[in-house]
């Protein structure tokens, strides 16, 4: 008899193949980081695969992530039972493959971008980058060099973009400060500021905002055993997520770049620091500008070296660019249906994707196979392709199915994560600041206002003294004459009202050095960097 996985061998045992199912298919930890695959038709054993490799990666303590894209893997939190449905089909398969079905539950996180049913799962705008944010809000590329400017000026000016009010306040100040911006980064319309905006309201309506915030998300937390050296598995729950499929595919990628980006280089350990399970991978590269595709390529293809394993999981692996499909060594393809023209040239390119085994077709062993059963080709020693061989997979050993909201409810209370992620945090950021300095720049122009009209009236008063100490009777004549040209003037101009003159006057102190300081108070201290 056979156990799933001894945590010293280094080998994940994925089901029995050969003839009758007698050889063994194992998958090596030491090269589980150059990722994998797992495709099939719906019906055909994909989520069962799913969750008896999550079972395996957490009994060798590697921590796992995945999403729960139909709600039915919330089960591997529990252990299986001998009541269960498919107990007597399981307990004939793992007889079959020389398996000891020995049931148990895993230890489990519920995260949840809505918080709803797991802990709350952010990150910040400035986190994800503009890259991603451009994606996640289909901006064209005009709109996607405005919100680049609006990330490279609050890095410059120390406004942190911490959640999407500290995002869209950023946008408010870079539309009023158009022109000046445009001189340095290049143009900047306020109507791709004004679209920017209503993409950002479109997704807080969707109840996108919630992605962003504090305490965000750290990976580490992500990467934990329990007591007894299990790694820790990590349930995103996405049913409801799945209505805005371009924000889990946003953050998905959002996660793996960070994974990149944060985790230091370890070369090929023995086995992966962490496994990553992309569930309806097709997402990720539906409408994705190449751009973003170069980049999950580049990382797919790095990311290896940080201990990071990664599988796709889709219907059909024409679903994945070429250049991500290269990257995926480890294969477990369920059966493919061909009931058209395409079908069938898309099973005959599925199939040239294998090692060939002598012993069968490949592309008629992919059309073939039962549910449960596969067709695999797992990496050998020094990272060769395994020849493909058919497959019956392994049973699980947790629950297979949903549990209940009260199950759920207590997991998620006793969850270390509940106390650090169940608060939200509003630190001072972009929002707070750029308000604070509206409301300094708008005392700042009050003060120079009012200082320049008292050195106004200094000066009137004082040039008023000064005629005092001329000759009266000069004064006389001169304000005789000044009354004789007033007689002679037009009616018009003397009808000239108080308010006119006043008018006048404040016209004329625009052009003093007090009347450029108001006009100059409010841009000048926005713009200037604190």
């Amino acid at each position: 008899m056979k156990q799933t996985v001894d945590l010293g061998a280094g080998t994940v045992f994925v089901g029995g193949g050969g003839a009758n199912y007698a050889v063994p298919q194992e998958l090596l930890l030491k090269y589980a980081n150059r990722h994998g695959l797992i495709a099939g038709a719906t019906g055909t054993g994909k989520t069962v695969t799913l969750q008896t490799l999550a079972e395996s990666f957490s009994l060798a303590g590697v921590p796992v992530f995945m999403a729960d894209v139909k709600g039915d893997l919330a089960g591997i939190a529990k252990s299986g039972s001998a009541d269960a449905k498919l107990h007597e089909v399981f307990a004939k398969r793992a007889e079959q493959i020389g398996f000891q079905l020995e049931y148990q539950g895993f230890p489990v996180t519920f995260w949840d971008v809505w918080g709803e049913t797991g802990h709350p799962v952010r990150t910040t705008p400035a986190e994800m980058g503009p890259l991603l944010l451009s994606r996640l809000l289909d901006l064209t590329d005009a709109q996607e060099g405005v919100l680049n400017i609006a990330f490279r000026v609050a890095d410059e000016q120390g406004l942190a973009l911490l959640d999407l009010e500290d995002l869209q306040a950023m946008l408010v100040w870079v539309g009023q400060n158009a022109k000046e911006l445009s001189l340095k980064y290049g143009n900047v319309s306020t109507a791709s500021v004004g679209a920017i905006q209503r993409a950002l309201l479109v997704m807080e309506n969707q109840g996108g905002n919630r992605l962003f915030g504090e305490p965000a998300l750290e990976l580490a937390d992500l990467m934990r055993l329990d007591g007894a050296g299990k790694g820790m598995i990590n349930i995103l729950s996405a049913e409801k997520l799945m209505s805005a499929p371009r924000l889990y595919a946003t953050f998905l990628l959002w996660l793996m770049s960070e994974l990149f980006e944060q985790l230091p280089e370890v070369g090929d350990p023995d086995k992966p620091r962490i496994a990553f399970f992309f569930d309806e991978a097709h997402l990720l590269f539906d409408d994705a500008p190449p751009a973003l595709v170069d980049k999950i390529e580049q990382v797919a293809r790095l990311i290896r070296s940080k201990g990071v394993s990664l599988w796709f999981i889709s219907q059909n692996p024409a679903d994945l660019p070429e250049s991500v499909l290269g990257q995926l060594g480890n294969r477990i393809q369920h059966a493919l249906r061909a009931f058209t023209a395409k079908d069938q040239q898309a099973l005959r390119l599925a199939a040239q994707n294998y090692r060939p085994n002598p012993d069968f077709d490949t592309a008629e062993a992919i059309q073939a196979v039962g549910t449960g059963e596969a067709v695999t080709s797992l990496l050998e020693a020094k990272g060769v392709p395994g020849i493909v061989q058919r497959t019956l997979i392994r049973p699980p050993q947790s629950q297979l199915g949903p549990i209940t909201d009260a199950e759920r409810a207590a997991l998620n209370a006793a969850s270390p994560m509940a106390q650090k992620y169940g608060t939200t945090l509003d630190r001072d950021s972009a929002a707070e600041l750029l308000a604070r300095r509206a409301d300094e720049a708008a005392q700042q122009s009050a003060a120079a206002g009012a200082k320049g009209a008292d050195d106004d009236l200094w000066q009137m008063d004082r040039e008023f003294t000064r005629a005092r100490r001329y000759d009266p009777g000069v004064q006389i004549r001169t304000e005789e004459k000044a009354a004789e040209k007033a007689a002679a003037r037009p009616a018009a101009r003397r009808s000239d009202s108080m308010i006119e003159a006043f008018g006048k006057s404040f016209a004329r102190q625009l052009g003093t050095k007090s009347g450029q300081a108001l006009v100059r108070g409010v841009l000048g201290s926005l713009f200037r960097g604190k």
